[in-house]
């Protein structure tokens, strides 16, 4: 799971079923303190109360003669909870969960794939207030300005592009989508009334480190003193991913077993072992191209 260690993880409030289709109902709550792109969009107000259209809502938004928003796009470098967020922020908002991975949309059958995504809206607005979470929607909305594309890949988008602002208005249903090649989406979804907020999900800073260390190693050693640092791990460990983290306490786990099969501690040797063998997937240029992207943002006064 991409970046787990960023959420707590609560009993599940279970399943809402709608015509045999299972609506996740996720069980993950966001940390709050040092997360700060499910702050940002709380804080926003698309999600809890203010997005769907309960009667407080209504006057909040027609008040000022606006609409609510309709969607958000999660951007940024592999690792770094943006799927997690997605969910997290479900289960704060007290909404159903449908997840959707851009690749399983496509299918061998002739409209079959523009059949699914019709589908997933009925599903949507039938169990609504609801959430569609994309992922890696480059997949399905990959820019047709960008090279040669095939027929499927655009039959999927128009359908796509309709659903959200067709005909049929969607009400009491947003669209979460998540990727880690912004520029790669076709401008049309971009527009503003359908993914018209962009938020950059980057590496997590020292505090959320410092929170993933926490909790992936509370149970390393319950009944005696570590001889290892968690805040020299959490600053060791800037730039990378929330995933690689996790994978840090994974891996000094494990040397401790290789060590000896019936250990009951991870000591600051193995956590050297597993720093040593941790690659950092985010870069510079990758950095630099998300930089790039946000930068598109605004229009000067």
């Amino acid at each position: 799971a991409e970046a787990a260690a960023h959420a707590l993880h609560r009993q599940p409030h279970g399943l809402a079923c709608h015509r045999g289709v299972a609506l996740h109902a996720p069980d993950v709550v966001l940390l709050g303190h040092g997360f700060q792109p499910g702050d940002e969009i709380l804080h926003a107000g698309l999600f809890g109360n203010r997005l769907f259209d309960a009667p407080e809502t209504t006057v909040i938004y027609t008040r000022p003669g606006v609409s609510a928003p309709k969607g958000v796009l999660l951007y940024g470098p592999p690792g770094c909870s943006k799927t997690l967020t997605a969910k997290a922020l479900a289960t704060e908002s007290g909404v159903n969960f449908l997840a959707v991975k851009g690749p399983e949309i496509f299918n061998k059958y002739v409209g079959e794939s523009e059949k699914a995504i019709r589908e997933i809206f009925r599903k949507a607005r039938a169990a609504a207030p609801s959430i569609i979470f994309f992922d890696e929607i480059d997949a399905i909305a990959s820019n047709r300005d960008g090279g040669p594309s095939t027929s499927a890949e655009g039959h999927v988008l128009t359908s796509l592009l309709n659903e959200i602002d067709g005909v049929e208005e969607l009400k009491g249903v947003v669209i979460v989508a998540a990727t880690n090649k912004p520029d790669e989406i076709d401008a049309a979804l971009l527009r503003p009334g359908r993914l018209d907020r962009h938020i950059y999900v980057g590496p997590p800073d020292y505090s959320a480190r410092l929170q993933i260390l926490n909790k992936c190693t509370r149970k390393f050693n319950a009944s005696k003193e570590p001889t290892y640092n968690l805040v020299d791990l959490a600053h060791k460990t800037e730039g990378c991913s929330g995933a690689e983290v996790v994978l840090l306490c994974q891996e000094a786990g494990l040397a401790a077993i290789m060590d000896d099969l019936d250990a009951s501690k991870v000591e600051a040797r193995h956590f050297d072992k597993a720093l040593s063998g941790i690659s950092k997937i985010i870069t510079p240029q990758m950095i630099k191209y998300y930089e790039d992207f946000a930068s598109r943002s605004g229009i000067a006064a």
